[in-house]
């Protein structure tokens, strides 16, 4: 939106003995470097789909669906729509090796539609959807953290909510803006306590029906959702769990051989965490009733208490370390959307400037948790997720008819995974419905207000991206001198 102010100043201000420190390692921290193989990308979206949902969602989609029967052919049939489509995990191949940029959705909008529509899409992802996603997780990270300190009843409100601003601003945010290594150990570490979690809840389950304990999978359908709008709901919630599979194409540059290793991390990574999601919820109904499940403040303890006594606390702990691992994905990546859209002069340029110690997207990190923090306070758990999904299937249908668009637009452009148009044209049909149906079968202000905030970007576009009024280069100018000389930071290298 506003000039490098000060980009050739504060490049020539901090120096060592050898000279200024940018001049000896600006590569290391503006270039994107293709060094993430098929298991790395099947691990970042395995490790990044496997968070709190799992944990969290159970009890929504039970709510919204009525019944045993209906819940498992949800959290399925979500699996069957994540790889399909989910405004298209398949469809996402087809964009990621036809237009291969960082930035998934941002980049795709820009090429079918043009500045405005991703303008939109970004500011409404760095504003609302990134730090409200953020704040989801860390606020399921903190009822299972303080689950064991309130054996017989839910934690405190406060107590929820202080440590999942504590987690978010003194510890995953700060991880983060401290080292891009440490962040990356920090997410190996917990990624792979959340898949020792769920293979002993599965096997568990797996145990359990063996012995017999069938009762609750029987007569499955009884109580069965036939509301329109219920129904979407719980998709929204079931969906929720899935999220996290297109964190693969936000780092398209960084991919060794995009064109082969993204659609097979895509097509391994999704249903193999469908079948561990399906698995995980026939355990939990082998030892809890419906009622009871819904009852649960935390769902995997709750099993843990029943199951594995009396070594029931490696559950919460190891819970919270998959959620804890989550949310520390969610921060890893916040600032790449960021950086992508200042690149393009959609963003503050700020928010896309790199630390010159530290080789972190600092600025973007640091608003993206300040963001998160207010997103916690007002707001409970199904509460955001209802809203972010809202917001976030409006504009994955969108780019499910971008992909459909550019078949006829531009029809030069290589495409080495080319999915059937019937599948991009039924997942914009599904993106239609999860948006429509709640508002439909329960209309509520939240929907409105998203809908007001999205447009209301349309306030800065024409001013500062469109016309570039140079009023909001002086104000911006002095600004980004101050905070460039504050947090150090400079702007990365322009690519082409």
């Amino acid at each position: 939106m506003e000039t490098d102010s000060i980009s050739k100043a504060s490049q020539n201000g901090p120096t060592d003995k050898d000279g200024p420190l940018e001049k000896k390692r600006p590569e290391k921290a503006t270039v994107l470097q293709q060094d993430i193989g098929l298991l790395s990308g099947i691990s970042l979206i395995v490790g990044t789909m496997i968070g709190s949902g799992i944990f969290i969602s159970p009890k929504s989609v039970l709510l919204y669906s009525g019944d045993v029967g209906p819940c498992l052919l949800i959290w399925t049939a979500c699996g069957v729509l994540a790889t399909m489509g989910r405004s298209g995990a398949l469809c996402y191949a087809e964009l990621g090796t036809m237009i291969t940029k960082s930035g998934a959705e941002y980049s795709y909008l820009m090429e079918a539609f043009g500045s405005l529509v991703a303008y939109l899409y970004s500011w409404t992802t760095v504003m609302v959807l990134k730090p409200s996603s953020f704040a989801i997780i860390t606020l399921s990270f903190a009822e299972y953290a303080s689950a064991p300190f309130y054996p017989d009843c839910t934690p405190p409100l406060v107590v929820i909510k202080c440590l999942s601003a504590a987690a978010i601003t003194v510890i995953i945010t700060g991880v983060n803006c401290l080292s891009v290594k440490l962040a990356s150990y920090v997410q190996n570490f917990f990624t792979g306590a959340k898949l020792i979690i769920i293979i002993v809840i599965v096997v568990a389950g797996i145990v359990l029906m063996a012995q017999g304990k069938t009762e609750n999978l029987s007569n499955a359908f009884e109580g069965s959702s036939t509301s329109f709008g219920a129904i979407g709901l719980a998709f929204y919630n079931g969906l929720w769990a899935y999220d996290g599979w297109n964190q693969l194409n936000f780092i398209t540059e960084e991919l060794k051989n995009p064109y082969r290793n993204l659609p097979l991390a895509i097509v391994i990574g999704i249903p193999l965490v469908t079948v561990c999601y399906v698995f995980v919820n026939i355990a939990y109904f082998t030892v809890m009733t419906p009622s009871e499940l819904l009852s649960s403040s935390a769902v995997a303890v709750t099993f843990g208490d029943k199951v594995l006594y009396p070594v029931a606390w490696i559950v919460p702990l190891f819970v919270a370390f998959s959620t804890f691992g989550s949310a520390n994905g969610s921060c890893f990546t916040a600032g790449r959307l960021s950086y992508v859209a200042g690149r393009e002069g959609h963003m503050v340029k700020i928010l896309s400037y790199i630390s010159l110690k530290r080789f972190t997207p600092l600025p973007a990190l640091l608003f993206n948790g300040i963001l998160a923090i207010f997103y916690i306070i007002p707001a409970d758990i199904n509460t955001l997720i209802n809203y972010f999904s809202f917001a976030q299937w409006a504009f994955y249908g969108l780019t499910t008819l971008a992909l459909i668009v550019m078949r006829f637009t531009r029809k030069d452009l290589d495409r080495p995974v080319k999915v059937p148009m019937v599948i991009a044209g039924i997942v914009t049909l599904v993106s239609c419905y999860l948006v429509l149906a709640p508002i439909i079968d329960k209309p509520e202000w939240a929907y409105l207000y998203c809908t007001i905030f999205i447009f209301s970007g349309l306030i800065l576009y024409f001013p500062l991206v469109y016309k570039k009024a140079n009023w909001a280069r002086k104000i911006m100018r002095p600004i980004t001198m101050h905070l460039q000389l504050l947090m150090e930071v400079v702007p990365p290298e322009k690519t082409e």
